[in-house]
């Protein structure tokens, strides 16, 4: 196949089958005796692959994948796909924790009464049950979108019920890709349902 012909059948641009070739994207093609690339049926099979993956993990990822993938035994190429499933479910353990974090944000009444203060958390414990760093809690406090209480004597930071759900919900949404204004305007927008006791569809 020539290079047009490839990328009508893959859905690419002359240019953009050159181009993922150049990044490794695909194996490099053989040259006719005129200069010519001539592509054959596993170069097709490397550019509907690519184009797979950048829908399921995004281009990025999928171009520092597939060089992998094309030039590793068949057990690491099958690891790394093996590591793509285990960072989806990590993901969705994550939304999991943001619906529950949302429940507790909304359901203010329930949360007073069910909370135990042995189970507030130390920014260190909190950090750590969301895979993030103190310094992610320390900037998320400092825009104003999760606030912990401070220990009169020692000034530490305490998180309760209120403060743990928010930062779930904060650590999904940037994990998702949202920036903070756009996470500063949902937790408004929750918090006002919450004081109206609205319904939460829209927040969900």
């Amino acid at each position: 196949m020539t290079t047009a012909e490839i990328g009508r059948l893959a859905g690419y641009s002359t240019q953009q089958v050159r181009d993922l070739e150049r990044l490794g994207i695909l194996p490099a093609a053989e040259r006719a005796r005129n200069g010519y690339r001539q592509y054959e049926h596993r170069h097709l099979a490397a550019l509907r692959a690519y184009r797979a993956l950048a829908v399921a993990i995004g281009p990025v990822p999928a171009r520092r994948l597939m060089p992998v993938l094309l030039t590793s035994p068949l057990d690491v190429a099958a690891e790394r796909i093996d590591d793509l499933h285990a960072a989806l479910a990590r993901d969705r353990a994550r939304v999991r924790e943001a619906r529950r974090g949302l429940d507790a944000v909304l359901a203010d009444t329930r949360v007073t009464a069910d909370f135990d203060d042995r189970d507030a958390m130390t920014i260190g414990e909190l950090a750590q049950a969301l895979g993030v760093r103190t310094s992610a809690l320390r900037h998320w406090e400092s825009e104003g979108l999760v606030i912990p209480e401070r220990l009169p004597a020692t000034q530490t930071r305490r998180y309760r019920a209120s403060a743990i759900a928010e930062a779930r919900i904060v650590a999904a949404l940037r994990g998702g890709g949202y920036r903070i204004p756009e996470i500063a305007g949902v937790l408004d927008r929750l918090a006002h349902r919450r004081r109206r006791r609205a319904g939460t569809g829209d927040a969900r």
